[in-house]
């Protein structure tokens, strides 16, 4: 008997480790089938979430969205749009339509964004705006008879397409005088040429993702009535037509008039942030300012009365490096009233989360306040220590009671219109991000989406373990390790420290592809959030203003070293890596230490003069210089990394975005590279055409893969002796 149980139990065994063996490591193509969840939306009712399904396209040079739509009660998924670039879903308030945004195509272009209107009652959706430059950003009437929108059309643009569009007139009959011919043009004339010479006036011109910004196209609001059929006519009213941009659109309780955002000032940088808020009445008539405030606000929320709205906003004075976003009411019922903040003693980031690599690459969302039913309380996102969940803060004292805990990141959420259900959008270590309902403030919320369960029920990810360590001067720090799987920790590994950038951002319990693939590739991975980083209170973030980089790097060694006292790290074979303000981090440590065997910059600064000088953005305000660079000369020099040059002997790698302007790469890489090869330290630039600043994020994919590819590389050629004749002068 006893024989027959041993051989049974061997049968088993033989029999299970298949199983156990279909598990693998991730890889860095394993991006190609990420799916991605962006906007979700809940249906007023609360039967259904209506959700942007982002997917990389079959050419993997860019990604496709699709609407589609989850059953809270049952967890059934169904695509509703066929489009490949479809977004902005939004119910109408009765539950019936879904007007969407998508951008058609023609001959493999995409044709400007229009709107579309979808009945839930089934049937092909049709489209009902056909403006020059497009329409975007619907939001229904509380009514549900009308949608404003946005659009960018100049008057000349929109009086070109209505001729263009007028029915062309009968031929005369015979009996009426045929019109006059019209002249032949002159041999000598030539045809009208629109100049592609830009004349710039303006500080700020460009902005990293956009590219040269179009101040002859500001957005405007728009109306429409709501159709219910593709026959319905829809004849779109624009209500505001200054030269200033409007945003912020929210719609007024009764539906008959609009409030919205615009900041009438050209040069905006010379300023300190500020709001001013308009109202414009839907039927026509000038727009009226019913308050100006000292901040920059971001995502209105209307309150159940109608009298006030929620947003998040930072205090402008004193003029800081970080500020921490709070939660403030503004009362509408009253002229030039002042908004009161109902998180000041609350020391979170309200509004804010933590960053990874795989938020939707498009798709949009957000994290808007919500108002409970009663206005009593206001639910808010709020980011502390490495984690993002909601809180519901109190309406009149700022109270704050937590709704949703753990170590996650919410990403984005929406709820019913009473607020008393909420769908989340919910990421961690080893989740992109899925769905989740939550029948109740307080309560364990039901997974309701498993969009990348067929993916990552093959691989062997593992989670990070959270480390707290006192940094040099007692400060306590928090950072990551992300093993590898099947860790030993009797086993030397060797270690890769990643450092984030902002600098005002933070690491923490959310996915990150680079992570799990570095230590998938046999790395121990460190990611620290060292002082500056977010979610850690005022003080902390704020502490290095006109100190950085200075004492974070200090934060940053320590973290190394609290790690290497585990025994498990070879700290002959580490290496240091970081994008934009972590590429900054990167070069600067290279330069005040030789302990990292190699090390890649990424979208990185090298000299602070020539970045103020050149990025998108300007730094007129003293919040991370006193000064500008010809006037604050010793700081500028001594706080860049390249005045630090002569010391770097570390191997280096620069990736760099060809049309990145948040750090240009004549600012950054290129100062390094050439700096390097001058004194023959062994380097490589590695350059990603048309990519800017996002292209860890949001870049084409293949080069998202590209660029892991050449990180890890880089770290394996150097840490761990793999040849890589590409990285060799002379080449494969």
């Amino acid at each position: 008997m006893r024989a027959r149980v041993i051989l049974l139990s061997v049968v088993v065994l033989l029999f299970s480790q298949p199983l156990l063996a279909q598990k693998r490591n991730i890889t860095e193509r394993d991006l190609f089938s990420f799916n991605w969840i962006a906007d979700p939306q809940v249906a007023p009712d609360g039967s259904r979430i209506a959700f942007v399904k982002v997917t990389v396209n079959d050419r993997k040079d860019g990604y496709n969205t699709a609407i589609w739509i989850v059953s809270t009660a049952t967890g059934e998924t169904k695509q509703l749009t066929s489009g490949i670039r479809d977004s902005t879903p939004r119910w109408s308030p009765d539950g019936k339509y879904i007007c969407f945004v998508r951008s058609p195509e023609r001959d493999g272009r995409p044709e400007p964004p229009q709107l579309f209107m979808l009945s839930m009652d089934g049937g092909e959706a049709w489209q009902f705006t056909t403006l020059a430059r497009g329409a975007g950003n619907p939001q229904w009437s509380p009514d549900g008879t009308m949608i404003s929108f946005a659009n960018g059309a100049t008057a000349a643009e929109l009086a070109r397409q209505q001729r263009e569009t007028m029915p062309v007139p009968a031929p005369a009959s015979p009996s009426q005088p045929a019109a006059s011919p019209t002249p032949a043009p002159s041999p000598s004339s030539s045809p009208a040429r629109e100049s592609d010479v830009r004349v710039i006036t303006r500080a700020v011109y460009r902005s990293n993702d956009s590219g040269y910004l179009d101040f002859s196209h500001p957005s405007h609001i728009w109306v429409a009535k709501a159709p219910h059929t593709g026959e319905d006519k829809v004849t779109p009213t624009q209500l505001t037509k200054t030269k200033w941009s409007d945003g912020n659109v929210t719609w007024a309780l009764d539906s008959k008039s609009i409030y919205f955002v615009s900041s009438h000032d050209d040069e905006p940088y010379y300023s300190l942030p500020k709001t001013d808020v308009y109202k414009v009445p839907v039927e026509g008539g000038q727009p009226s300012r019913i308050t100006m405030f000292g901040m920059g606000a971001a995502t209105f929320s209307l309150s159940p009365d109608g009298k006030r709205v929620a947003f998040y906003a930072s205090v402008s004075r004193p003029v800081q490096s970080y500020t921490e976003p709070d939660l403030w009411v503004l009362d509408l019922t009253n002229i030039n009233s002042e908004p009161r903040n109902l998180t000041a003693n609350f020391d979170w980031d309200v509004g804010s989360g933590v960053g990874g690599d795989n938020t939707a690459p498009r798709g949009g969302g957000g994290t808007p306040p919500i108002w409970s039913k009663d206005g009593k309380n206001i639910f808010a996102v709020y980011g502390r220590e490495g984690r993002a969940n909601i809180g519901m803060f109190d309406s009149t004292t700022g109270k704050e009671t937590d709704v949703t805990t753990g170590d996650q990141a919410v990403v984005a959420y929406r709820a019913t219109p009473d607020a008393s259900r909420f769908a989340l959008l919910i990421s961690t270590p080893t989740r992109i991000g899925d769905l989740f309902w939550l029948e109740k403030p307080g309560t364990k919320p039901k997974q309701l989406t498993h969009i990348n369960d067929d993916l990552f029920s093959k691989l062997n990810l593992t989670e990070p373990e959270s480390i707290w360590y006192t940094s040099f001067d007692g400060k306590k720090v928090q950072t990551w390790v992300q093993k590898p799987p099947n860790f030993d920790a009797n086993k030397k590994y060797p270690l890769i420290l990643n450092i984030h950038g902002g600098p005002h951002t933070a690491y923490g319990y959310v996915f990150d592809h680079e992570f799990q693939w570095m230590a998938a590739k046999g790395y121990v991975v460190v990611y620290p959030n060292p002082r500056g980083s977010t979610t850690y209170g005022q003080d902390f973030g704020n502490i290095i203003q006109y100190h950085y980089p200075g004492d974070d790097y200090k934060d940053l060694m320590a973290a190394v070293d609290e790690v290497i006292k585990r025994g498990y790290i070879d700290d002959k074979k580490m290496g240091v890596t970081g994008g934009s303000g972590g590429g900054l981090l990167t070069n600067w440590t290279v330069g005040q230490t030789t302990r990292f065997a190699a090390g890649v910059a990424q979208r990185d600064i090298a000299s602070w003069a020539d970045w103020w000088y050149t990025a998108d953005f300007t730094l007129f305000q003293p919040s991370w210089f006193r000064g500008a660079p010809f006037e604050e000369e010793e700081d500028f020099k001594a706080r860049s990394p390249i005045t630090y040059i002569k010391n770097v002997t570390t191997p280096m790698m620069f990736i760099l975005g060809e049309a990145d302007w948040r750090t240009p790469t004549y600012a950054g890489g290129e100062e390094m590279f050439r700096a390097l090869k001058y004194r023959k330290i062994p380097t490589v630039m590695v350059r990603f055409p048309n990519e800017t600043h996002e292209l860890s994020r949001s870049g084409q994919p293949w080069h998202r893969i590209e660029r892991l590819q050449h990180i890890v590389g880089w770290f394996d050629h150097w840490l761990m002796g793999v040849p890589k004749p590409e990285y060799e002068v002379a080449g494969p």
